[in-house]
């Protein structure tokens, strides 16, 4: 066990539910237009603060793709997945970038995200409409 050294975001950001890590800036999402198990999810180019899981194929609502789960490095919370390869050329914009569960992370405005029926989502992923 050595010490955690975490790296510090200023502006809007987003953080983890449970120990308010920092996870993203506003400047980085690039869509809020996903949805996941737990409801809405937010594409993001750069995430910190976050280890990685071991790679897994996932077949999603836009098709197979390589992704890691992203935990929160402090508190070991999952907040979410990176994108390794996706095997669809229309999906290709989407490696290496991260989704962050919306349900998970507390926003830019400090606020929880509470699911609502209409936000309950069975598969993994639900691509932009």
């Amino acid at each position: 066990m050595g010490r955690l050294f975490l790296i510090n975001l200023e502006g809007r950001m987003y953080t983890c539910k449970h120990c308010q890590t920092h996870l993203a800036v506003y400047s980085d999402l690039i869509s809020k237009s996903f949805h996941c198990r737990t409801g809405k999810a937010y594409l993001f180019d750069k995430v910190v603060n976050v280890t990685t899981g071991e790679k897994e194929e996932r077949m999603m609502m836009t098709g197979v793709h390589t992704v890691v789960d992203t935990f929160c490095v402090r508190c070991g919370s999952l907040v979410g997945w990176r994108y390794e390869i996706a095997h669809e050329k229309s999906q290709k914009y989407k490696e290496g970038r991260f989704i962050l569960e919306r349900f998970k992370v507390l926003g830019p405005d400090g606020s929880a995200y509470s699911m609502g029926h209409e936000d309950h989502i069975s598969g993994s992923e639900v691509d932009e409409v």
